[in-house]
This record gives C-alpha cells, structure tokens and sequence, in this order.
C-alpha cells in the first residue's frame, strides 16, 4: 500500500475513481440523449448519423488511437485527465445501440401522449423515457465501469506524471524486465483493485436482474 516514490495507493486509487466515475457518468447521459434522439425523434439526415455511429463501431482502437493522441496534444491536454474523459461525454455506439434497441420495447403511445398533454421533447426524455431505461443504463453502468478501471493502454499514453497514474498503472510500476519483480506487492494490490468492480457488481446486479425479469411484461 505504500506505492513508491512516497506516492501511496490512496492516491492511484483516487485517480482511478475519479476517471472511472466521470467516463462512465458521461456515457450514460451522452448515450441516453444520442439514442433517444436517433430511436425517437424524426429529423432530416437522422438515418445518415446513425450509419456514421454504426461505423465507429467497426473501428479498432489502434486506428484512431495515433491522430486523437495528436488532437490532444496540439490543444495542449496532454499530459492530462482530459482525453480520458472528454470523448465519453460524446456518447459511445455500443452503448447508443444498446440503447436503442431497448426503446424499441416502449410504446410510442406514450411520447404522444405527453405531447397532447403539452410536454416538450426534454420532458419526455426526462420524466418518462429515463425512468423506463433503469435497465440499460444499469448494464451501461456495470460494462463500462468494468472497461474504464481496467483500462491500461489509455492512462500509458496520457498520464506522465507517477501522482496522476492509475491503478493498472501503478500495478505496473512492480514489476521491472532489468531487475526484479515484486510479485507479492502485485498480487496484494491487484487483489485490492478488483473491490471497487466487484461492489459495483454487486449494488447494481439486483436492479439489472429486476429490469431483466420485468422487460418481458406488457400493459
């Protein structure tokens, strides 16, 4: 627990939370908005940005991964937290399409019905789509929690100062290919960081099951 370079690891766990919790705050509302705009609402070129979302599921991360470097590094967020949590508040495809398809389940009947009764577009989001979404947004929650901790090679490439790294970074720092390798600190804090995944899990898996046994019920 002690880290290194008197660096502790309440400090790279309190990094890691920070972003964790951010991205994955970012990519519940930016995904819920996106598709329910594309699954709800009708505009002209509505189809085209859904084909141009589609498409950025069909690339790899290497792809992209060099011109956002230089994006970012020409606006001067780099080295930083920035790029590790600006682009999930932009909404995320698998998540968007994820989304979606669970709209489809709700009966348009009911946007009409708000509407005769007066409420604009964002109240109908707010007050009836979003409560009905529990569901989806629970298994958003739970995925992209899971992907944002875990993630290794982001962190690598955007932090450079040892406060501002991760916990998979800081795991990393143990083990060193010219000298030895302390597997017991490794281990031991390895262990630790699989406790914020595993509650995560476990406060939301009641209500993701709920929403799962619920989904099929009609009326």
């Amino acid at each position: 627990w002690s880290g290194f370079g008197k660096i502790t690891f309440r400090t790279f766990f309190t990094n890691s939370i920070f972003i964790t919790v951010t991205a994955t705050f970012g990519t519940v509302v930016s995904s819920a908005l996106v598709a329910y705009s594309l699954s709800r609402i009708k505009f002209r070129g509505s189809k085209f940005w859904f084909s141009c979302m589609l498409a950025t599921m069909m690339l790899p991360g290497q792809v992209i991964m060099i011109p956002q470097y230089l994006i970012y590094h020409k606006l001067g967020l780099v080295p930083g937290y920035v790029p590790l949590i600006l682009p999930y508040f932009c909404g995320q495809a698998f998540f968007i399409y994820q989304m979606m398809q669970f709209m489809k389940g709700i009966p348009r009947e009911l946007d009409e019905a708000a509407t005769i009764d007066g409420c604009s577009k964002y109240t109908i989001f707010s007050r009836i789509i979003l409560p009905l979404l529990k569901s989806s947004i629970v298994t958003t929650v739970i995925i992209q929690f899971y992907w944002k901790w875990d993630d290794f090679l982001g962190p690598l490439l955007y932090l450079s100062k040892p406060q501002t790294y991760t916990v998979s970074i800081a795991i990393k720092q143990f083990a060193d290919a010219a000298s030895t390798t302390d597997f017991g600190a490794m281990f031991a804090m390895s262990t630790l960081s699989l406790i914020p995944v595993f509650l995560i899990f476990l406060f939301f898996n009641r209500y993701l099951v709920e929403g799962i046994g619920t989904s099929g019920l009609k009326g």
